[in-house]
């Protein structure tokens, strides 16, 4: 599985296009897509129980389209969130290939263990329940993806050596972050002869568009690729990498995608020289590194839109021109404010990138 000539750019559908209403997946643009990337010579195509529409998207966009044999399907059982039961759990799957109408999942996993959840992961023996799916041929692999320190990853692979993938956040801006750990965990899985699957190698989006800072590094450089080209590299060239995923938003980000790492197989030493500029001209901001996952607002109690509150406040910082507070109440209109936060916590027990969600709401006070 996952072997080592499979092409590394994987599609991942967390963050699809949408049509004008800003909510509904255009399954047009995402067939699109799917068969520019098929076309390339991908293959890995990755969704969640949990990515709204996603499942359902793809049926259309590629099962239905495209011979099973051409692609493979990743998706994930997640077992925490507002009223979240072992029953629930074990049901995904079930609900997962309806939606997909994949017949079987090619990659399934364990869903952003944590230590806020892990508890249930093995509470509810979830590690032997994704073995028993595949032994009923309704999954072909089984790993897991993971958001927390290097301790807790050593524990779970000496507890279950068996897992055959892990998915890990790895990008240049989180390289040393002791928040992520992105190169200690991918030194760890390497230790276990684990093939790491790459998630959020643009962080969401930041290093799409990042600070000005950083496009002066690149710029400088006189090169063609684009910001997001050079934190794809940046990811694709580490030794242990089998996939990365892009969770990409539009046919362009698509073509742009495919240009970066056409032909490409390792960093010079000099591009890597210039990441570790990068990293040092990130090392200056002050942003709210908020991937827009939305893991944390699936269960807030208030209705609070936290991510796009930081985005919101994220641009004020970069532009004094900025109209903060037509643009804040614009998100929060017929939802919570930063000030409705009853400090319940559920929101960073559940956020990936461990951020001190209560605190930074606080700050984002101002904007009221």
């Amino acid at each position: 599985m996952l072997e080592k000539e499979i092409f590394k750019l994987g599609f991942g559908l967390m963050r699809l296009p949408r049509l004008a209403d800003g909510e509904t997946i255009d399954v047009e643009q995402t067939a699109r897509m799917a068969d520019a990337f098929l076309a390339a010579g991908g293959t890995y195509f990755d969704t969640a129980y949990a990515y709204p529409g996603s499942e359902e998207a793809i049926r259309k966009a590629l099962v239905e389209r495209v011979p099973r044999d051409k692609y493979t399907l990743a998706s994930k059982l997640m077992a925490f969130g507002p009223d979240m039961t072992e029953e629930k759990a074990k049901q995904e799957i079930h609900t997962t290939l309806e939606r997909t109408g994949a017949g079987y999942i090619d990659y399934y996993l364990l869903h952003a263990l944590q230590r806020a959840n892990i508890d249930n992961y093995d509470n509810w023996g979830l590690w032997d329940y994704v073995k028993d799916l595949k032994e009923q041929g309704l999954i072909k692999h089984w790993g897991f993806s993971f958001h927390a320190d290097p301790e807790l990853l050593e524990e779970l692979l000496a507890k279950h050596p068996d897992a055959e993938f892990v998915q890990l956040q790895i990008n240049y801006a989180d390289w040393e972050n002791p928040g992520v750990a992105s190169r200690k965990n991918l030194e760890i899985c390497r230790a276990h002869g684990k093939p790491v699957v790459v998630m959020e190698p643009v962080k969401g989006g930041i290093l799409a568009d990042p600070i000005p800072e950083v496009k002066a590094v690149f710029d400088k450089e006189g090169s063609d690729i684009s910001y997001s080209g050079w934190a794809l590299r940046f990811v694709t060239g580490l030794e242990g990498i089998r996939v990365v995923l892009s969770g990409m938003s539009s046919f362009e980000q698509m073509e742009d995608n495919l240009k970066s790492l056409d032909g490409f197989t390792k960093m010079t030493d000099h591009e890597m020289d210039v990441i570790k500029e990068a990293q040092k001209a990130l090392d200056g901001d002050q942003s709210i590194p908020c991937t827009a996952c939305h893991y944390c607002t699936k269960g807030c109690p208030m209705n609070i839109p936290i991510p796009e509150i930081f985005t919101v406040e994220n641009r004020k910082k970069g532009s004094p021109e900025f109209r903060t507070k037509r643009e804040y109440t614009i998100v929060t209109t017929g939802k919570g404010k930063a000030s409705d936060c009853i400090q319940c916590g559920q929101c960073e027990a559940a956020c990936p990138q461990h951020l001190p969600i209560i605190s930074l709401l606080e700050q984002c006070r101002s904007m009221e």
